[in-house]
């Protein structure tokens, strides 16, 4: 057997190709070394690249061009601009090709400009941050990108130049000029890289932030101005304004990306009014409540497209993206409290301000995004809102549950009657159609007054966010309707911009000191403001102060009450407290439990202009026992916010592991980017 190996494997060292021997010649091949050689660029992606020659292999390591082409970094720059939309795509596809292909140049490969990689990133970052994608790691200006002084190259130079872009790749250290303002449907991603790029414009008058997650995990972002973004000032009144509740009713959302844009713009332009308006009043807008909804909408809305059944501008699906993505209508989840105060209103001492929740709410379907505006309403101390809707033309104003036995339509109105009829006339008398009552559409139309309406007038709904406002916080608030069609054309949305830009500044004034006379020119919202007496009406703004003890101290929780009026406002941290009235002679007093309690006459005359200021201090007092318990059972009631953790329970499904709105699932784009096979790229993945 060992002679039979031996003898085999001598039959295989015969018939293996002789050994390379240098010293004979032709018996081996000489081993050549092949210099890189410049290549025409055949990447259609990057066609409009400023160079036309490239080099392989490039430095991620791709030896070919159909190895490049093959790989999840090619894919990703195919799909940026679907990914994006029209923010930052071409930017970042460009750098990725100066990486992905490189310019060759004399058999070299030529590094891009580090400096146009960091202004670019500076710029674009949000819009990836907004679709939870991460930068990518070969868009690495340290690692892939070089410094001047080592012969780099700008790779969208010319894309700059040729381009209406915000920052001028050529000067970057010159101040960037105010956001151009976009009037058009922008998906949730595109809205929200529109406010953070705003807020990064206007960072000392402007900050973004999120209060929690829709049930799709998308982001319900609020851009917030203010003198001090970030922080809340003493006696400065906090006011917010909300759109698209009601998915499908999108042009209140697109009015307030406009708005922020116009407030950051305006601001720097100079405008005083907005200076004025911004120095002295915190503004929190939250754009879209049901960014789910909405999407639904939108891309419902683009695949009828194609669908000749229309009404007027608008598609027959006008429904589509109503509800959020668990069927549930907002503007009826909130907590039905006007039910609560209907049923108590025959006892003796029944209040209706800041009603506690009761607990059987929480055993019922909350939605997350009704969870998130209700902790953000309770955290913060509002003062004044307004949620912008559609389907009619109205300002609509508590309560909006009727008071009919049969919950039929009835004018049902609360204790602030007068003032909540006031700030609808403040929005609809500078609406020009409002105005004139020209509404033609919706369940208003019969029975508005000038604009302005009665909620349970209009149509009696249970769970709704202004009733729940005015009934468990300090904010009044009211619906401003703002057309027939819930998704108008988008060409008409800067017509429509214009017939509201008025009536939202007037309704933000009304909380804050007296603005000088409007401007003619708007900057680039250029028009002529009517400026006849009887338009404008007296802004009266009601008063605010602080409550404080002997020692001076802010005595939070005080109640602040008005004679005729039942229903309180309690002071915020500080002692602080604001309260809208009407003009007339008032009868105001302040006490907290263990203080006496203090009364003052206010006179508020028809042309006062700003709040009055009306301050008080509280003395000591003998203890009381039963009202100070009773006081103590209603706070600690008030603060009972899902005591039994209902909602956390909801969210956990039946079998399975607990879930929340904000988990983190793969975004919707993973699945294609990942199926390419080989590892995942996971450096796609935004980690929070």
């Amino acid at each position: 057997m060992r002679i039979l190996l031996q003898i085999w494997c001598a039959v295989l060292v015969a018939a293996s190709p002789p050994r390379c021997d240098s010293s004979i010649r032709g018996h081996c091949k000489p081993i050549l070394q092949v210099k890189p050689q410049c290549e025409e660029m055949h990447l259609s992606y990057c066609a409009d690249a400023a160079y036309t020659d490239t080099l392989f292999p490039n430095p991620l390591g791709h030896a070919t061009r159909v190895e490049a082409e093959n790989s999840v970094e090619y894919l990703l720059l195919s799909v940026l601009e679907s990914l994006v939309g029209g923010e930052c795509h071409a930017e970042a596809r460009l750098l990725g090709c100066s990486v992905l292909a490189p310019s060759c140049r004399d058999g070299l490969a030529l590094k891009p400009c580090r400096r146009t990689c960091e202004a670019a990133r500076r710029r674009c970052v949000h819009a990836f941050e907004a679709i939870r994608m991460a930068w990518p790691y070969f868009l690495d200006c340290d690692r892939f990108f070089a410094g001047e002084q080592e012969g780099c190259y700008d790779p969208i130079g010319d894309l700059a130049a040729a381009s209406d872009a915000l920052y001028d790749y050529a000067y970057l250290e010159a101040p960037p000029p105010p956001p151009k303002i976009q009037l058009a449907y922008t998906s949730d991603a595109q809205a929200n890289a529109i406010l953070k790029r705003t807020a990064q414009e206007c960072a000392h008058i402007c900050r973004t932030y999120s209060i929690g997650r829709s049930s799709e995990g998308k982001d319900l972002l609020v851009i917030e101005f203010s003198d001090s973004p970030g922080r809340h000032e003493l006696l400065e009144p906090e006011v917010k304004l909300m759109g698209n509740v009601h998915g499908d009713e999108v042009v209140g959302r697109q009015l307030l990306l406009f708005l922020a844009q116009y407030l950051c713009s305006e601001y720097g332009l100079g405008n005083e009014r907005v200076r004025t308006l911004v120095n002295t009043t915190r503004i929190h807008i939250l754009p879209s409540v049901n960014p789910d909804g909405y999407e639904a909408a939108l891309f419902g809305q683009r695949d009828d497209g194609q669908d000749d059944a229309r009404v007027g501008g608008g598609y027959t699906r006008s429904n589509v993206g109503c509800n959020n993505a668990q069927n549930i209508d907002l503007n009826r989840n909130f907590p039905d409290l006007t039910s609560v105060v209907y049923a108590r209103r025959r006892q003796k001492g029944y209040r209706t301000d800041h009603v506690p929740i009761p607990d059987h709410y929480w055993f019922g379907r909350v939605a997350p995004e009704t969870y998130a505006v209700m902790k953000w309403i309770r955290s913060l101390p509002f003062v004044l809102s307004a949620n912008f809707a559609g389907g009619d033309l109205a300002v609509s104003y508590p309560y909006e549950r009727s008071k009919h036995p049969l919950d039929l339509n009835l004018f049902s109105p609360t204790p602030d009657d007068k003032v909540f009829k006031f700030l609808s006339r403040s929005y609809a008398s500078m609406h020009e159609t409002l105005n004139a009552g020209d509404a033609r559409c919706g369940p208003s139309s019969a029975d508005a007054h000038r604009g302005t309406i009665n909620g349970a007038q209009r149509s009696s709904n249970a769970g709704g966010m202004q009733d729940f406002n005015y009934l468990h916080t300090n904010c009044l608030e009211v619906t401003v309707h703002l057309g027939c069609e819930k998704f108008p054309p988008e060409e008409e949305l800067f017509s429509i911009w214009h017939e509201n830009e008025e009536a939202i500044l007037s309704f933000l004034e009304t909380v804050s000191i007296p603005p000088p006379p409007p401007p003619t020119s708007m900057g680039c919202f250029s028009r002529d403001v009517d400026q006849h007496p009887t338009k404008h009406p007296q802004v009266h703004r009601g008063i605010k102060g602080i409550v404080r003890d002997a020692e001076g101290n802010g005595i939070k929780g005080a109640r602040v009450s008005v004679r005729g009026i039942r229903h309180d406002v309690t002071a915020a941290e500080n002692g602080e407290y604001w309260r809208l009235l009407s003009p007339g002679i008032h009868i105001v007093s302040a006490w907290a439990p263990g203080y006496s309690r203090a009364a003052k006459k206010v006179h508020l005359p028809p042309s006062m202009h700003s709040a009055g200021r009306v301050d008080f201090i509280l003395e000591k007092a003998a203890p009381e026992p039963d009202r100070e318990e009773e006081e103590d059972a209603a706070s600690a009631a008030y603060r009972r916010f899902d005591p039994d953790n209902q909602y956390k329970r909801y969210l956990r499904p039946e079998g399975g592991p607990r879930s929340s709105p904000g988990r983190l699932e793969n975004p919707s784009w993973w699945e294609y980017l990942s199926h390419l096979g080989g590892r995942p790229p996971l450096w796609l993945l935004l980690q929070r």
